[in-house]
């Protein structure tokens, strides 16, 4: 007998007439006597969207059914069946029935181009995995999973996408698979390591090493001031939930008990102190060839003169690093930092106005670069500004304070009181500043209730509340990347709860942020998850292609998932939606030369001609057709997606067993750090006999927490090296064997609760209760 679990909390949205409700308990008692056809029976439907990854147990869950009306897709239709079931996988049997409710009174949503109906599931929090099926017209979702980790592994493939990006860096197959692995590239002479002024390249005087750092997107070259940002939201993703972060990603330094996210933004610090000169001022850009792989690459690498931009935006990267690393026990290297960044806001007040300006005809930087890296006087003043409050944080000097009050009302936040996601760097550095000690009270206070007023603005939580979009991600404008904007958008959400705006607006905030997340993984009207090549790792519609330099159109192994031999890595936040897109102006002109026949290669259509959200197409041809104003990554597209799906990962007691704490074990495998109150070491050569654990006792010291768990713990071990987990029943069965090595989280959501015996090595035993 399969039991339904009715929803009654919106019983009064959806009124039954007698003839309804005789066809209600007709249907009700069909379930009750047969169970729904086997899953490979039903055909997935393109018409139900969700987050193709699940959900989290208390999050609100809705799964969009869309009926297209205007589009490429306007000439298919779909009839939303008269009920909908949540069906757990398992057991193939509905846990949920309610029926969809028409959005907006059935009206078009001009956005999407679709009338939209809304099936409500939040109340299911059951662990499992499931998918939305439309009774009377027997198709379904996407399978998705309902857990506390649902976003753990799209997080983790997320920040090995940066590790992809990696200039100057061999990919080992142990680390980047097979599939991806290539030797480090622009290493050759006259390339990174001893690369030349862009208009000097016959002068040796001007060679300097500029190796490091990220290919900045689909094309390799490197902009200091946006490897600045990216650094500077790595340091914060941290600051968020730094009990999100964990040792085991895969990476080269994965396993050194430092967070491979730190490890991983490292990489564009190095890079950063490369680029500054010994006056402090910073190089503004460098420009790499192009091959694929990227390896093979064999141009000179040229760089551009230090600009007050590049310079500032350092200056407020190292600093915030510095404060992190510090924290992290690394303090000659934080101090290094600190100098450094001192040196670089030296330099940028004596030089205010230094601009460099690449790839400008008139500048005589033709072809250095693509994106035009440098900014405007605003823009140099949200750099100092950002660069005083970190480096008032670090020193405690009131100058850099002084900086802030004297300016913060310019920010447009303030000037504007108005909070919208094209600013989200300049809005959070003010919303950072409320939170340091010694900040100026009144200052303080203006910030915040000038971002509580932004917020609920007709864009913000006006539109949230108002259900302004269907697919419950609205923005106002989709423009060249609306895929960072839609993160940007969640951000602006949680920023409310991470800087303490409005605490009855707390659980608000956190649906209208998880709303961008489902959007990104798919809940949207093509279903597709913006993610590259996620099918193994939980996705089922992931984006096949994009512009990239690596995984160029036509290439055998790397082009399209399904087509080439691999398809691109894992993981990459694709542009999104872009209804200015438009090919070259020379296919219209037919004076394209040899690339004249690609302008009519294929369709575009989309994404040209189409409601906004429709405005994409999974593909990565470059000229003429010019893809990447659709679908080329970003590593700021990326940093934001990060951010945002941290925010919703667990964030796990630390050793100490403080909840989304900071101490770990340091180098002498002493919990340290965090609220400890103990000094981290780096220095394994420092340990004494006790810190160095070599007391049998403590060596064989485990915990477990919590205790009793509802199905996620954390097993904290002072022991060094490799051991085997196992976990027993009270039946004696072995449920679940993994390896691990040090603190490692544990999943045991799939098993009943009850009593178990964990087995750590032979060496210690725990009993752990799951309720």
């Amino acid at each position: 007998m399969t039991v339904i679990l009715v929803d009654y909390q919106h019983r009064d949205l959806m009124p039954f007439t007698p003839s309804q409700t005789c066809k209600a308990v007709a249907f009700v008692a069909l379930l009750f006597v047969t169970s729904v056809s086997p899953v490979q029976g039903q055909a997935i439907s393109k018409y139900i969207v969700t987050d193709q990854f699940g959900y989290l147990p208390a999050s609100q869950k809705i799964a969009v059914i869309r009926d297209p009306q205007t589009g490429f897709d306007a000439g298919e239709s779909f009839a939303p069946g008269a009920s909908y079931a949540l069906v757990d996988k398992t057991t193939n049997t509905p846990v949920f029935t309610a029926n969809a409710t028409a959005w907006n009174g059935g009206a078009e949503d001009a956005s999407s181009g679709d009338k939209v109906w809304w099936f409500d599931f939040s109340s299911v929090t059951a662990p499992g995995t499931y998918y939305v099926l439309d009774v009377s017209n027997d198709v379904r979702s996407y399978e998705f999973v309902i857990n506390d980790n649902v976003y753990k592994e799209a997080l983790k493939h997320a920040v090995r996408a940066f590790y992809y990006q990696r200039c100057g860096f061999e990919k080992k197959a142990e680390h980047a698979g097979a599939a991806w692995a290539d030797g480090a590239s622009h290493m050759k002479p006259l390339q990174d390591k001893n690369a030349r002024q862009y208009n000097k390249a016959s002068d040796a005087s001007t060679e300097v090493d500029v190796s490091g750092g990220w290919y900045d997107a689909g094309d390799y070259n490197k902009y200091t001031n946006w490897t600045a940002n990216y650094v500077i939201d790595f340091m914060h993703a941290y600051q968020d939930v730094p009990g999100a972060w964990s040792d085991d990603y895969s990476l080269p330094e994965s396993g050194n008990k430092i967070p491979d996210l730190l490890d991983e933004a490292k990489w564009g610090v190095d890079h950063l102190v490369r680029l500054q000169k010994s006056n402090g001022s910073v190089l503004s850009i460098v420009g790499e060839s192009h091959a694929s792989p990227p390896s093979s690459a064999t141009g000179p690498s040229v760089y551009g003169t230090p600009s007050t931009s590049a310079t500032l935006n350092t200056a407020a990267a190292l600093a915030l690093a510095s404060k992190v690393y510090g924290g992290r026990g690394m303090k000659e290297y934080a101090n290094k930092l600190k100098e450094k960044a001192v040196k670089a806001w030296d330099w940028a007040t004596a030089n205010p106005k230094v601009v460099f300006k690449n790839n400008d005809e008139a500048s005589g930087t033709s072809d250095l670069g693509a994106g035009q890296q440098e900014t405007d006087d605003y823009g140099r003043l949200v750099f100092r500004v950002r660069a005083a409050c970190y480096l008032f944080e670090i020193t405690g000097e009131t100058k850099y304070r002084d900086y802030v009050d004297a300016h913060y009302a310019e920010i447009h936040l303030v000037a504007w009181s108005f909070a919208y996601p094209f600013e989200t760097a300049s809005q959070e550095v003010l919303l950072y500043y409320t939170k340091l000690p010694g900040a100026t009270a009144s200052v303080v206070n203006k910030i915040k209730d000038t971002y509580k007023a932004a917020m609920n603005g007709d864009e913000n939580f006006t539109a949230f509340y108002g259900a302004k979009d269907p697919y419950g991600a609205h923005i106002k404008d989709y423009t060249w990347g609306s895929n960072s904007t839609k993160a940007s958008m969640g951000l602006m959400y949680a920023d409310m709860i991470t800087y303490g705006i409005d605490a009855s607006k707390n659980d608000d905030a956190r649906k209208a942020a998880e709303g961008f997340i489902h959007y990104l993984h798919g809940t949207n009207p093509l279903s597709m998850l913006y993610l590259s090549n996620m099918n193994a790792y939980g996705g089922d519609n992931s984006v096949n292609e994009f512009y990239h330099s690596w995984f160029a159109n036509g290439s055998a192994k790397w082009d399209r998932v399904g087509t080439s031999t691999y398809g691109p890595a894992p993981g990459f936040l694709t542009g999104g939606p872009n209804p200015s897109y438009d090919r070259d102006n020379c296919c219209a002109t037919n004076s394209c030369g040899d690339a004249n026949a690609v302008c009519n290669s294929e369709s575009l259509v989309p994404p040209k001609g189409q409601p906004s959200q429709k405005s994409y197409k999974d593909f990565n041809t470059s000229w003429p057709l010019n893809s990447w104003s659709v679908t080329e990554n970003s590593g700021g597209y990326q940093i934001n997606y990060i951010r945002l799906l941290s925010r919703f990962v667990p964030a796990n007691n630390d050793c100490s067993g403080t909840p989304n704490g900071a101490a770990s074990p340091d180098a002498c495998q002493q919990c340290a750090g965090g609220t400890t109150g103990i000094e981290p070491s780096t220095d394994e050569s420092q340990c004494n006999a006790v810190t160095a654990l070599e007391d049998d006792e403590r060596l064989a010291s485990v915990e477990v927490a919590p205790n009793p768990t509802t199905g996620v713990f954390t097993l904290y071990t002072m022991r060094a090296g490799k051991y085997d987990l196992r976990i027993v029943n009270a039946l004696g069965n072995e449920v679940l064997k993994e390896t691990h090595m040090g603190n490692a989280t544990v999943d045991m959501q799939q098993q009943p609760p009850g009593v178990y015996v964990v087995r750590i090595g032979t060496w210690a035993v725990k009993k752990l209760v799951k309720i």
